[in-house]
């Protein structure tokens, strides 16, 4: 990890203030990336700027990017820090109490509303290399996720998520199944449509017998029609959320920055119970059967699973499994006549106790250009936030052999619902969490989640 001195700077906040909204900054669920750190530096005199991310996978895609914008930038030299998710949350607060926040920094949208009300980052408008930047340069809403109730933009779209089906190919020759099969699936929350009818055919018992085949055990699997991680949230980004979204439902009463959820919706629970109830009929693991050290594409590598969903950012993870022929399929067309994917992006916000903060918004106007996002893009680790930068990752791809169009069709389709952006993200979490493992202990159905509903409710009131 890169050493640093932390520098005196002004804003510097209390520590019960900030410490008061350390819960808030600790909340959201997101990629877990491997721990280490990396540095990039010029030499000479002028402005230092420090910069923060947590993905290690793209550190080296940001060291070669930077690189470029010290070229171009000699009065400025740029150090990195990488850190992995848990530890970058705790240090960022940290560093926030003593006033030694970094210049720039990766922000996600399940945090920066908690930052944005603790006075961290500051508006991105009034900074002519970002004000210079064209609406129509980054994918369409990406902008709309980080601008703040007051119209102004607190981050700038870096990357975008979206989710699909992760399978390997070998597993599915061995059950008669093609990729075109996977491709026309249709699902509904009655009965799980053609979809469900896949996943029982991909799952195994443990005396052989498919879900589909007489004498199936649904008590004792070997494979699961579909892996899942070790806790499932409130969010549901890979699990729960594209079925949602393709019956029409939505979290909130608003795009962004809702004040009603909606949890108590028939759409939304009908849904929860048929997915959660997937565990009573073998296809879905049960709750605490796989814990962290076995995600979800460890089970598909083991074959503990057939068929895993995946964000975007999880394409490289799975493309380096050995033993692992990867597929990637789309999700089923839904209710609503096609599939549909939580779309969710990253952000880079200036921090507020930013010393150099003119320097920090060349810096993020660098990083959201064509130039830095073709060069992240190349890397094959995430879809950057411009069609140029995406049109680079496709590419990366189909250079491994990989078609990722059920990633990206998602987005020029228009088949994607938001991330809720939302105030109190932490209190929500705490609210729901405990509703939905009971959901998937078998404790309860989705009914359950009108009382919780109302309790999320009450903290915008």
């Amino acid at each position: 990890m890169t050493n640093h001195h932390p520098h005196h700077r002004q804003h510097s906040l209390s520590r019960r203030r900030l410490l008061g909204g350390a819960a808030a900054l600790g909340a959201a669920a997101g990629t877990t990336a491997l721990a280490g750190c990396g540095s990039s530096a010029a030499a000479g005199d002028g402005v230092e700027l420090d910069y923060w991310l947590w993905d290690a996978s793209q550190l080296p895609g940001y060291s070669e990017a930077i690189d470029l914008f010290m070229e171009q930038n000699p009065g400025i030299r740029v150090r990195i820090t990488q850190m992995g998710w848990d530890d970058y949350w705790t240090k960022l607060t940290a560093s926030f109490v003593a006033g030694a926040g970094p210049d720039v920094f990766t922000d996600h949208l399940g945090r920066y509303p908690e930052m944005l009300s603790l006075g961290v980052i500051v508006p991105l408008d009034d900074f002519a290399p970002i004000a210079e930047i064209p609406e129509d340069r980054f994918q369409p809403g990406l902008q709309d996720l980080w601008t703040g109730q007051d119209g102004k933009k607190y981050g700038l779209p870096k990357d975008y998520d979206t989710i699909a089906i992760m399978y390997d190919t070998t597993v599915l020759e061995e059950a008669g199944v093609t990729p075109e099969d996977l491709a026309s699936l249709d699902w509904n929350p009655a009965d799980g449509g053609s979809f469900e009818q896949m996943l029982l055919h991909l799952t195994v018992d443990t005396n052989g017998k498919r879900g589909d085949e007489d004498g199936f055990d649904a008590g004792s699997i070997a494979t699961y029609g579909l892996g899942a991680d070790a806790g499932i949230d409130y969010v549901g980004q890979s699990t729960w959320s594209p079925f949602a979204f393709s019956t029409g439902w939505a979290f909130t009463d608003k795009d962004t920055w809702g004040t009603h959820f909606r949890y108590d919706e028939p759409e939304l629970q009908q849904t929860l119970d048929w997915y959660f109830g997937l565990v009573d009929k073998g296809i879905l693991p049960p709750f605490g059967m796989f814990g962290d050290s076995s995600p979800a594409q460890t089970q598909l590598q083991s074959r503990k699973a057939s068929l895993t969903l995946a964000g975007s950012w999880m394409i490289g993870t799975y493309a380096n499994l050995e033993g692992l022929s990867l597929g990637i399929a789309p999700l089923p067309s839904g209710p609503i006549s096609h599939p549909m994917s939580m779309f969710n992006g990253l952000g880079d916000s200036i921090s507020a106790q930013s010393e150099h903060p003119e320097e920090a918004a060349r810096l993020v106007a660098f990083l959201g250009s064509d130039a830095s996002q073709e060069i992240i893009g190349r890397r094959g680790v995430v879809f950057p936030a411009t069609d140029a930068g995406t049109a680079a990752a496709i590419a990366a791809y189909e250079e491994r052999g990989l078609d990722a169009s059920p990633y990206t069709d998602r987005v020029e389709n228009g088949e994607t619902g938001l991330y809720p952006l939302v105030e109190n993200a932490a209190q929500i979490q705490s609210i729901m969490q405990p509703a939905l493992d009971d959901l998937w202990l078998r404790k309860t159905d989705a009914s359950s989640l009108t009382a919780y509903n109302e309790k999320v409710n009450a903290l915008f009131t």
